[in-house]
């Protein structure tokens, strides 16, 4: 295949990744999103297979059939609620692929065409060293925000003495180091390079907590994305260039956005230190304020007789996977004349998009889930809000409280609802670990139970 042609089809297929980006802007069109990605892929894919410099192809096949068999098997069993976990997998194995390019193309410069071994070109040089450092710290990285995702590592921030200046130390270190090895090119360089980029990833991201984690996931999204540009200019490779542009830049702007539903500021992010798994009093009174406790035929006959409902969903409706007998008993409701809709903060859940991604699931009509700005102000003219599983973003100490950790942070105003229905199963704070006053508030009721199990009783309640 001649350098023209590929470059066409390169240029072809990176309009495709445009169009798929544009398409999951929006629910309505995130399925031809992503068409258009597999489509780019497919055409990016082919015309690389066809190029004359590549060689055995009995290798790529094997990694096609054990990554597609892996990769199929993992889409068909995943749960919609671990989507996170498998966003923060899928980007470590990103950060490892730029680090083995890398390695390749350092142990191996010829077959790149960027010099030979120990005597590379000194932009090539420059670029595979970035794009292997931030390869590295996204691995690692990545790797952490699994474990506090699944579990397996705590969700409250890990911090310790003096971690900022390690971490800044570490850093110019690494800048050091990236600017040696453009004067020596040097074996062990580029291992300790390597070395010190993991340890970076890990030591950034376990002082982040919880509440902190849609912008760790958006901010991961972005460096894999630079990682795989910085890699695409040390391979000549343009299509690489672009796409990693691409999912750089809008992990980056993402990562903006997600700060500013937070009212959080990109690097208080990064300092961590916010967001932990910390539980306030299981029991039922706090602060010597009484709470009002209903059961599903309680919210049943309140919800039955108002003319509008606000459904609130949160993090605790995935984790119960309660999207489902949501929606039925939001189709009863409608069936008796109840205006429904559905109002989704910009961090509920664990990652941008959770809560649209579990609704579309259980085919909620895209037209009925609203956003913050386009709701917020419905809610006092609401009979009632239902709030499932949300926690800190309905807290109004983020508007009433300057020494709260979440003060200034944009929330939904459902307090000015006149009935709020809070289905949680206990006391405890949110990733904040903020106690929400909205429980003691003279129109909110408690729901307290697994938010499936409460959705169920409701459901059969209104039938």
């Amino acid at each position: 295949m001649t350098d023209n042609i590929s470059a066409v089809l390169y240029l072809i297929s990176s309009i495709f990744f445009i169009l798929a980006l544009r398409g999951l802007s929006s629910p309505d069109s995130a399925r031809q999103g992503n068409l258009f990605g597999v489509l780019g892929m497919t055409i990016a894919v082919g015309t690389t297979l066809a190029l004359p410099n590549v060689l055995s192809y009995e290798v790529i096949l094997a990694g096609i059939v054990i990554g597609g068999g892996i990769g199929t098997l993992i889409a068909r069993k995943i749960e919609m609620t671990a989507l996170p976990q498998l966003v923060a997998g899928f980007h470590s194995l990103v950060g490892l692929a730029a680090c083995f390019v890398a390695a390749a193309a350092f142990f191996r410069p010829e077959a790149y065409g960027i010099g030979t071994f120990l005597n590379i070109n000194t932009g090539s040089l420059i670029e595979m060293s970035i794009g292997l450092a931030i390869g590295a710290i996204t691995f690692t990285g990545s790797i952490i925000a699994f474990g506090k995702l699944q579990g397996l590592i705590t969700g409250a921030p890990l911090t310790f003495r003096g971690q900022h200046a390690l971490n800044a130390i570490l850093g110019i270190t690494l800048v050091a180091l990236i600017a040696w090895m453009t004067i020596d090119q040097n074996e062990t360089i580029f291992w300790v390079i390597f070395s010190l980029s993991l340890v970076i990833g890990i030591l950034i991201i376990v002082p982040i907590g919880g509440a902190d984690m849609p912008v760790v996931i958006s901010m991961l999204n972005s460096y894999s994305g630079w990682a795989a540009c910085g890699i695409g200019f040390t391979l000549g490779n343009s299509l690489l260039i672009v796409t990693g542009a691409l999912v750089g830049s809008s992990g980056a702007i993402l990562s903006y956005i997600m700060c500013k539903g937070m009212n959080r500021s990109f690097f208080s992010v990064i300092l961590g230190g916010f967001g932990g798994d910390s539980e306030i009093s299981g029991t039922t009174t706090s602060r010597d304020k009484a709470i009002k406790i209903g059961s599903a035929e309680d919210a049943a006959f309140i919800m039955k007789n108002a003319s509008s409902v606000i459904i609130v969903p949160g993090y605790g409706m995935a984790v119960a996977q309660a999207q489902h007998a949501l929606r039925e008993m939001g189709e009863l409701l409608k069936a008796d004349g109840v205006d429904v809709r559905y109002a989704i903060h910009p961090v509920a859940g664990r990652m941008p998009g959770h809560m649209n991604v579990l609704l579309a699931e259980a085919n909620v009509p895209y037209e009925q889930v609203l956003e913050l700005d386009e709701i917020n102000r419905d809610f006092a003219q609401a009979d009632v809000a239902f709030v499932i599983g949300a926690n800190d973003v309905t807290n109004p100490a983020a508007k009433t409280d300057p020494s709260s950790p979440i003060y200034g942070m944009p929330i939904l105003d459902v307090e000015n609802a006149k009935t709020v229905l809070f289905i949680k199963r206990s006391m405890a704070s949110g990733y904040a670990g903020v106690n929400n006053e909205l429980f003691f508030r003279e129109n909110t009721m408690m729901l307290f139970s697994d938010a499936k199990s409460m959705c169920d009783e409701i459901v059969q309640a209104l039938n």
